[in-house]
């Protein structure tokens, strides 16, 4: 029983520290969530993708990944790219009256949203060389029994942190009710997505 639950703090313990850190898929969460707009598709998209990927990196993906040529230089590429094209657009929101919109005002469909979640997912190579390979890593350790429980605890972090993050965003909609938070709010997220998009750069410049 002790291993039981050691293993299962072990596998919230670990997630939680790799998806609570402030990034690009949380900030899109986070937009969202204020706008109040498609929020349940998006967190349930959100969740599904970690239990992909941690279940990937569980079952020994992420050893497989490292022997494919050429894959991380890829991946920093298309993340460098969307990044930056997010971030622009971040940028020019905050410079027109479109980022003075409140909740519910986005207008985005479903489709885009949940393809600008996965875009944040799936084109970060941050995803594949942390999430699949460090969760591959911690679970060789443990034994085959307990790695669904390994797998049940970091899915159970992922499911409250998206909760809380894209249902809780609308507890500020009073301080996003000013446009002037909404134009702060974009110009944090253009200047981090564009910082991101450049470090990515850098790393695919340091492996060509």
């Amino acid at each position: 029983m002790t291993d039981i639950f050691s293993t299962f703090a072990n596998g919230f313990a670990i997630t939680a520290a790799l998806i609570m850190a402030i990034g690009a898929q949380n900030m899109f969460v986070l937009r969202q969530g204020l706008q109040r707009e498609h929020v349940g598709p998006i967190v349930l998209f959100c969740v599904v993708s970690d239990g992909i990927l941690i279940s990937a990196g569980v079952a020994g993906m992420g050893a497989a990944l490292e022997l494919v040529p050429g894959l991380s230089l890829f991946l920093s590429l298309g993340g460098a790219c969307f990044l930056g094209w997010y971030g622009a657009v971040a940028f020019r929101r905050a410079a027109t009256s479109s980022s003075m919109q409140v909740a519910g005002g986005g207008g985005k469909t479903l489709v885009a949203a949940l393809a600008g979640a996965a875009g944040f997912t799936f084109l970060n190579p941050h995803v594949y060389l942390d999430t699949v390979l460090l969760m591959g890593a911690v679970s060789s350790t443990i034994a085959e029994q307990l790695r669904p429980v390994f797998v049940a605890g970091a899915l159970t972090a992922s499911v409250i942190w998206f909760t809380a993050l894209g249902f809780g965003a609308r507890f500020l909609s009073p301080l996003f009710a000013r446009p002037a938070a909404w134009k702060i709010l974009d110009i944090l997220v253009g200047t981090m997505m564009v910082t991101m998009a450049i470090g990515l750069l850098v790393h695919a410049f340091d492996l060509a």
